[in-house]
């Protein structure tokens, strides 16, 4: 038995590998910005095991920085992360069978995660195999920030450009998502609720845009069901 544990183990590592070393420039970018934004580099795995959310992790800097009231910061980090509730409705937690190694599941369940068990038959997971893909995707990502923070640390304060990674790594998201998905209406809709946040309040512009986008993805969830049924 043990000797079959450590076999799954070593193949959920095989199995993200690959996907866990593009965890690693992000990785070493979020430290750097983090240390050059006046936090000291130990911050960097407390944000990293505590929120445990790459984009939300950049999104914390600027927010926490700026003494974003902690609701706004709870409604943020909700709209970033609402597409694991859906997530979860697919990942298959019930291979996992201690409630120890369940409860990291849910709390490990990133967009890489899912990634790499979605692409798995179902038959052939097991939960070591699953946690292992989970670990080695949270150590890499710990990891490089932990370097990065030490990295920007040694660097002279207040280097100009920084502040801009935030903004590129969500336009190359935006980017990737379009060219995998070609969703020209739900890219206009991004627009629109971004455009139309920006004028009700500059101050609170992420949650009003992030909110009204949910909204409209939740209408055509519903509206594309009922077409199909009809």
């Amino acid at each position: 038995m043990a000797d079959g544990r450590r076999s799954e183990i070593r193949t959920g590592v095989r199995d993200s590998w690959a996907v866990g070393l593009g965890l690693i420039p992000l990785g070493l970018a979020f430290g750097v910005v983090l240390t050059q934004a006046g936090f000291d580099w130990w911050w960097a795995p407390v944000f990293s095991t505590v929120i445990y959310a790459g984009s939300m992790e950049f999104l914390a800097v600027g927010l926490i920085g700026a003494v974003t009231p902690v609701a706004s910061i709870a409604a943020a980090t909700l709209l970033v992360n609402f597409r694991h509730v859906f997530y979860g409705l697919s990942f298959p937690l019930e291979k996992i069978r201690s409630r120890l190694g369940r409860a990291y599941g849910v709390y490990a369940l990133t967009d890489e995660t899912y990634a790499i068990v979605a692409t798995k038959r179902r038959d052939g997971l097991t939960g070591a195999r699953m946690l292992a893909v989970a670990a080695t995707c949270q150590l890499l990502w710990v990891a490089s920030g932990t370097a990065g923070a030490l990295l920007g640390a040694a660097l002279p304060a207040g280097l100009s450009g920084l502040e801009f990674a935030l903004t590129a790594l969500f336009a190359v998201l935006a980017l990737d998502a379009f060219r995998l998905g070609r969703d020209l209406p739900a890219s206009a809709a991004a627009l629109v609720c971004g455009l139309v946040g920006m004028t009700v309040s500059k101050d609170g512009m992420l949650v009003i845009s992030l909110g009204l986008f949910v909204a409209y993805l939740l209408l055509r969830f519903v509206y594309r069901n009922k077409v199909a049924r009809a």
